[in-house]
């Protein structure tokens, strides 16, 4: 079955406890998107708030570093409690094979990210070695962008190779503009997590919105 990784970007800061539960009860996933101010111009939020969340989590934390040499980070994250933890291809460049035995060596999934400018085939070398791949369907940095509708053939490619190469099983992580309205194309192309940010925590009814992604 799908999953469902409610971004904790547009969560109430101010109630944050409150849509931590939420999150517990109703998804899969806690993503947790962490911005430098570098790599991308935002700035979002950092250990304090891993951990705390971390506290009173019962689900994995999803960990999307939007940062430059995320190899420094990566053990500090894996201690405050992430799961899985991904990387832009961008960011690391000729380093990503690195990185990623670097989050392994932590006992932590490890993951490959992409905006949608950068050819799906450049991480095609590390599709032997990464636990799930994360497709950006709107550029990193912003909350409350619109899907990009490229992103679906994207997601079909990267599958496509997954399969070739006989990795199947690898879980394709889409992130950006999903809803209820686009969950079935995404996870028809080939995607088995879904980052739901706006649509999620700004709905009348986040549960129901939640269940309505599951396909």
């Amino acid at each position: 079955m799908t999953r469902i990784a409610p971004s904790i970007l547009s969560a109430d800061f101010l109630h944050l406890e409150k849509d931590v539960e939420m999150v517990n009860q109703h998804a899969d996933l806690f993503h947790l998107d962490i911005m430098d101010g570098t790599f991308v111009p935002n700035i979002s939020y950092g250990f304090p708030v891993v951990e705390a969340i971390a506290r009173k989590a019962r689900k994995p934390l999803d960990v999307h570093l939007m940062i430059v040499h995320p190899e420094k980070y990566v053990e500090r994250f894996a201690k405050a409690g992430a799961s899985l933890i991904s990387f832009h291809y961008e960011a690391a460049q000729e380093n990503t094979a690195a990185v990623i035995e670097c989050i392994q060596g932590q006992g932590v999934q490890a993951g490959v990210a992409i905006n949608p400018d950068c050819p799906v085939q450049a991480i095609f070398p590390y599709l032997y070695q990464v636990d799930f791949v994360l497709i950006m369907s709107v550029f990193a940095g912003f909350g409350g962008q619109k899907f990009i509708p490229e992103s679906l053939h994207r997601i079909r490619t990267v599958r496509e190779e997954l399969c070739r190469i006989g990795r199947p099983d690898v879980p394709i992580e889409v992130d950006g503009g999903i809803g209820p309205a686009n969950a079935a194309d995404i996870v028809g192309a080939g995607a088995q997590i879904l980052v739901a940010g706006s649509s999620v925590f700004k709905a009348e009814d986040p549960a129901a919105a939640i269940a309505a992604m599951r396909i």
